[in-house]
């Protein structure tokens, strides 16, 4: 006789084809979702603003309806206070902006009355602008002092595709000549022609059939360089070089730079025959501190 000796329910090993803890999956209770899962599964409900808006704007504090912050529906804020993205608030409960406020208020003076600001503070406000994508803020700027000027300059300088990089030169020679020489400023020389061919001052009147009859071989007797450290021409507009001159300085000294020019005289370098090279150099002196 055969005896087979079985184990009851409550041995069973975990080796069995139906053990107990895959006969109860069936019956478990589903675990505490994650940050993550509860954001897939629950997403934020859009938030809701009240008719008055609290502010704080890199830490100035501003009040305003939110129908002013929506005026033009394709600006940053009316994407921000539209309700489908979230704005963190300040411990007083103040929706935050992390820009500096400053110029704010101006921005708000526009939205709430299409008010624009004083002369002084348009660039600073068009920068502002910018940020918010407020196109017709920045339309109205545009067509105003200083920034129309800007314009109309921008256009002149545009016929020179090397002006910024010309810019950075003289900066930078500068500045190794002051730091070699431990000193206070440095001085550099700096060409500014408007004619591509240089001539000499009897030649004036002659000039353009002059220009137009030489061929190609003798064109390129007349093609140097001015001994200089920076050339800046030629170009074809009716601002003149001392136009360029003032572009020059004004783009320098926006950036915080000292600088004094003065003309020192003409390249003069013979070329052939009577023709010599008469554009004119000038002297350019940064001042460091």
């Amino acid at each position: 006789m055969v005896v087979v000796t079985g184990q009851g329910k409550g041995s069973a090993t975990p080796d069995d084809a139906m053990s107990s803890s895959d006969a109860e999956d069936d019956f478990q209770e589903p675990a505490t979702p994650t940050a993550t899962q509860a954001g897939q599964a629950l997403p934020l409900l859009p938030q809701q603003f009240p008719e008055v808006v609290p502010l704080n704007v890199g830490g100035m504090f501003f009040t305003t309806r939110l129908s002013t912050l929506r005026r033009y529906e394709d600006t940053m804020l009316a994407a921000m206070f539209s309700g489908r993205h979230y704005i963190p608030t300040d411990a007083e409960g103040r929706y935050f902006i992390d820009r500096d406020g400053t110029y704010f208020g101006d921005i708000l003076n526009f939205l709430r009355s299409g008010d624009l600001p004083p002369r002084e503070r348009v660039r600073s406000v068009y920068k502002e602008a910018q940020y918010y994508s407020i196109g017709p803020l920045l339309d109205n700027l545009e067509d105003i002092q200083p920034l129309k000027g800007e314009k109309v300059r921008q256009a002149f300088l545009g016929l020179m595709p090397y002006y910024k990089d010309h810019l950075e030169r003289i900066i930078e020679i500068a500045k190794l000549r002051a730091m070699q020489r431990k000193a206070r400023f440095a001085k550099l020389k700096v060409c500014v022609f408007k004619e591509e061919m240089p001539i000499t001052p009897y030649e004036c009147p002659h000039f353009n059939s002059l220009r137009f009859e030489r061929s190609e071989s003798e064109t390129k007797l007349f093609e140097h360089h001015c001994e200089v450290d920076v050339s800046f021409g030629p170009w074809e507009a009716v601002a003149d070089v001392y136009d360029l001159l003032h572009c020059i300085v004004t783009d320098l000294s926006a950036r915080g730079i000292t600088v004094d020019h003065q003309c020192i005289g003409v390249c003069d370098k013979h070329l052939i025959n009577h023709y010599y090279c008469k554009r004119p150099i000038y002297e350019f002196k940064i001042t460091w501190w």
